[in-house]
């Protein structure tokens, strides 16, 4: 089966000090290629959202994050704005720290802020933030996630210990089985790697390497 791995790809850039030239390149490099969406902080939806006008190109953009430790109603608002700037799409950090508390309730109900301020609005994914948790918690927080009803389970910030590995797609995809989508980023530098992810069951790849990756060269990307 032939697969068009640009249209998988959200076009990332994410670090602190993000130019608006670089966003201006970022989303002709989406267009150029043909990426899914350029995936880009809050503070840039408007501007990501003017540059992508009449394109195919959605924009997303990021809640909570990096840390995921913001309150609930703090990550709805900024949700609500994003959407209100042109955002299409939202990728939620979800609360590690509650997750790990064993408060199960209070990620639900953080995540369901979220999908409940973006509902019919923008597409929603919940990062859980695999290099922090233990299999079993993986499968949890996943679990979590489509109890409030998002659309996706994302593996990485990209800003943490670590990124997407083959074997916690396969874990996200079995626990969330084949009606959510399933996003790897973090360290998804090349072909190689995007193609294990998908086979592994990723419907989505967040990478800043993105035209290395579809033009199948190696890239020094650390996202």
């Amino acid at each position: 089966m032939s697969i068009d791995i640009a249209k998988t790809i959200d076009h990332t850039a994410l670090k602190a000090d993000t130019t608006k030239e670089q966003i201006i390149t970022l989303c002709e490099e989406a267009k150029e290629n043909g990426f899914y969406s350029v995936c880009i902080n809050p503070s840039r939806v408007e501007e990501a959202a003017t540059l992508l006008k009449g394109s195919n190109v959605e924009v997303c953009t990021v809640i909570g994050f990096p840390l995921g430790a913001s309150s609930s109603e703090v990550k709805a608002l900024e949700t609500k704005d994003a959407i209100e700037n042109g955002a299409t799409e939202v990728d939620m950090v979800i609360n590690v720290g509650k997750l790990k508390d064993g408060d199960y309730q209070a990620v639900e109900k953080d995540i369901r802020a979220v999908v409940e301020m973006a509902k019919s609005k923008a597409l929603v994914k919940v990062i859980i933030e695999t290099s922090l948790l233990t299999d079993e918690e993986k499968v949890i927080a996943c679990q979590l996630a489509v109890k409030a009803g998002t659309d996706y389970v994302k593996t990485s910030t990209g800003f943490s210990t670590g990124g997407a590995t083959v074997e916690d797609i396969k874990l996200m995809r079995e626990t969330v089985g084949p009606k959510i989508g399933v996003k790897a980023s973090g360290g998804v530098r090349d072909r190689e790697t995007t193609l294990k992810m998908i086979d592994a069951g990723a419907t989505r790849i967040g990478a800043s390497a993105s035209v290395a990756i579809v033009k199948d060269e190696i890239s020094n990307s650390d996202y």
